[in-house]
């Protein structure tokens, strides 16, 4: 106590280098006890000695200390050497959060590291004035850190260290985790943690937690992992942030099997998922289109007490949009917003992206209209996907209309947006306003891209306009543009469509010779101008090195080649090839259907329901319950796609006993009707009479429509139903499917 008197003694001698100093310092102490209202008086001859002066005296006194502060602070004579001094003091009282905005006040002015010298050298002059200790230096490191100035932060620490001082883990995590944050490179932050380990500072978990997150989002899950082992045999038992930051990274390498085994394993360690847990788990799902599995999750979730919160929502609306189940994600939106909860941007943006891709624009103008009844604010990304929307449409004067309102809102058309108008000129017919739009992009400073020329591209052989196509491609060619898989497609497609088929042949010898993989596109354009030809032989050529290359055909690539045998009165042919899956005989070169289906991935799956799909639109009925019974036969479950094809298909083909009879094994399965088979199935059923099957089928329908806003239609229905006004009732029906008030199809 005496030493410390002592030292406020000499240091008071030192600054009140004048008894002015003093004076001024006693009466400014005077005003801030009793007249604060006086103290701009002193204002303009108040001098640095004297706020140091003052500071010394009243160290002790807490409340004086935050009043001479919020009056001083705005004023040149509260100079660095005064700030130094304070933070010694709200340090030693513990006010944290008052001296951390006054160090990164300090920080914030720091142009050099010869400031930051002087920043060390103000501290350490006045350390031992205030009977300081080494947490000033943590928390002037932390000011540093948090403004990103990490080599600033760091020159604090070594210049403590080298002046005796100890900064702890508190300085050094505050650097890693700004190295982090920063996005600087991992090997950074790895020499900070070498160097810790040398200073005999010992890493916490908030370190090590740090640091795995760097690494996981470096996309380096083994090292992450190294120092999640690393820890426990240190001593330092992970905690949930810990697995999270895992599994968030497992989830990012699309590796979500593993993030669900670590979950598993946290109540091994005596630890409980959290909602964060779940939601970066849902996420993953989500991502991967998983969205089945989000359900036991979320059952998981509700049996563990937790509540889905806006993230949550968020997320699984996201997915729901990104799956193309548009009703469940409007279930979703309905469910939130009950519970009070704010969509974001990007759900809004989500939303308004799968109703575009309906095609139902004024539903989607709605949902922009809601997201500013809200206080959000449409972001380049919504109105690029409302460009879009309504150029796909060719409705380009509303395209120009939400074109004009991101300008105004101060959102510059990117590529994408610019794009999207070439594409509904091009869509229109257009050709030449699709050219000054890519004009246009150039004298905004916009590089038009592969997309950009692909589409012009396009536009000009549905436009019959070849010879211009293939100026476009040389012209992106000299660019610096190289043409991919569409570009060679659209042109050759084009050729082949105006009977120029040595020509599409040149193309495709090229598309090979440059290295670019032929899609199912450009075989079906091929086929296409064969059979048209009559050469049936090169188009099952064809055919076979597609399928070889693993290149599915899909069901227009089935339809072109039974038009072509059909029309070669090749009949039994046509159902061979599509009855090949029946067949031991390779197609070729020991692939089969056979082998496909029985190593069917979702992609391979896929082109059976095509197969399906193929001989249901062309009535072939027996063929196409031949290829769904062996898929039961074979142990792979149809999909709701495949009954909704099946019933569809007996709908149209009159057959609807079968088709009733496959709805009730579709919802006994859980599946959901596809609105279009909805209405297939109700027609039918009202032409036929059977009306206890037409009722039983309504009132599933409009109780798989969980909206309220879509109660008034259901009403509807129900009263055009009693009243046999079947007109009105599928009208309602179609206008639901169009709003997404019907569930689309996805269990």
């Amino acid at each position: 106590m005496f030493l410390t008197k002592t030292l406020i003694r000499r240091s008071l001698s030192t600054f009140a280098s004048s008894p002015s100093d003093s004076l001024l310092a006693d009466k400014a102490l005077t005003f801030l006890k009793r007249h604060p209202y006086q103290l701009h008086h002193l204002s303009a001859n108040f001098t640095p000695e004297a706020a140091s002066n003052l500071l010394l005296k009243s160290q002790n006194d807490q409340a004086l200390i935050l009043k001479f502060l919020n009056w001083a602070n705005p004023h040149q004579f509260f100079t660095l050497r005064c700030k130094c001094i304070t933070l010694h003091i709200l340090t030693k009282f513990k006010l944290y959060k008052t001296a951390q905005i006054l160090a990164e006040d300090v920080a914030a002015k720091t142009l050099d590291d010869e400031y930051a010298s002087l920043v060390f050298k103000s501290l350490q002059e006045t350390y031992d004035l205030c009977n300081s200790t080494s947490s000033v230096f943590d928390l002037v490191v932390k000011s540093y850190s948090r403004l990103s100035l990490i080599d600033k932060a760091l020159s604090i620490v070594h210049l403590a260290q080298a002046h005796g001082f100890m900064p702890g883990v508190l300085s050094y995590n505050a650097v890693l985790d700004a190295t982090i944050r920063s996005k600087r490179n991992i090997s950074f932050a790895e020499n900070v943690f070498k160097e810790m380990s040398e200073s005999q500072v010992s890493p916490n978990v908030f370190t090590y937690n740090i640091l795995i997150r760097g690494f996981c989002f470096a996309g380096n899950i083994d090292v992450a992992l190294t120092l999640f082992d690393k820890m426990e045999t240190k001593g330092c038992l992970p905690n949930v942030v810990t697995y999270n930051t895992l599994i968030d990274g497992y989830c990012k390498l699309r590796k979500i099997d593993d993030g669900f085994e670590l979950l598993r394993s946290m109540a091994l360690k005596g630890l409980e998922p959290n909602l964060i847990s779940y939601n970066v788990v849902i996420n993953g799902l989500c991502r991967e289109g998983r969205m089945k599995e989000v359900s036991f999750v979320l059952t998981e979730m509700n049996g563990r007490g937790y509540s889905l919160d806006e993230v949550t929502y968020n997320t699984l609306i996201k997915g729901y949009c990104k799956e193309g189940n548009f009703h469940q994600a409007l279930v979703m939106h309905a469910e939130m917003l009950r519970h009070g909860l704010s969509p974001s941007v990007i759900t809004y943006t989500s939303l308004i992206h799968s109703i575009c891709k309906a095609g139902n624009m004024n539903r989607a103008m709605e949902f922009l209209d809601q997201m500013r009844v809200r206080g959000l604010c449409p972001n380049e990304r919504t109105y690029t996907t409302l460009v879009d929307g309504f150029s796909q449409k060719g409705y380009m004067n509303e395209a120009y209309r939400v074109l004009r309102e991101m300008n105004d809102n101060g959102f510059s058309p990117s590529v994408v947006t610019y794009n999207a108008l070439i594409n509904g000129h091009c869509v229109t017919g257009k050709m030449e306003d699709a050219i000054a739009v890519l004009e246009d992009m150039k004298e905004k400073g916009l590089s038009p891209d592969v997309v950009s020329y692909s589409t012009v591209l396009s536009g000009f052989c549905r436009s019959y306009d070849v010879d211009e196509a293939l100026r476009v491609k040389r012209e992106m060619v000299e660019k610096g543009i190289k043409p991919d898989t569409i570009t060679y497609s659209s042109l050759i497609q084009g050729f082949c469509e105006q009977r120029r088929t040595k020509e599409a042949c040149d193309l495709y010898e090229e598309m090979l010779r440059v290295g670019l993989p032929p899609d199912e596109f450009t075989y079906t354009a091929l086929i296409n101008a064969y059979c048209m030809e009559g050469d049936l032989e090169k188009a099952l050529q064809l055919h076979n090195e597609m399928v070889e290359k693993g290149v599915l055909p899909d069901v227009v690539t089935y339809s072109v080649l039974i038009n072509g045998l059909n029309k070669q009165s090749r009949t039994r042919e046509a159902k061979r090839l599509l009855l090949k899956l029946f067949y031991e005989e390779s197609v070729p070169s020991d692939v089969t259907y056979h082998t496909l289906i029985e190593n069917c991935s979702n992609i391979e799956f896929k082109s059976v329901v095509s197969l399906i799909k193929g001989f249901c639109m062309k009535g072939m009925m027996t063929e196409a319950d031949q290829v769904f019974e062996s898929m039961l036969g074979k142990n792979h479950k149809p999909d709701g796609t495949a009954y909704n094809i099946m019933i569809h298909g007996h709908c149209r083909a009159g057959d609807i006993r079968k088709a009733y009879t496959l709805y009730k094994e579709m919802v006994k399965s859980g599946f959901l009707l596809h609105t279009v088979t909805v209405i297939a199935l109700v027609k039918a059923l009202h032409k036929e009479g059977k009306v206890n099957e037409l009722n039983s089928v309504i009132v599933h329908v409009l109780r798989s429509c969980e909206l309220s806003e879509a109660e008034q239609a259901k009403v509807l229905v129900e009263i055009n139903h009693r009243e046999g006004n079947m007109d009105v009732v599928l009208d309602v029906l179609a206008e639901m499917a169009k709003d997404g008030f019907l569930p689309n199809g996805i269990s």
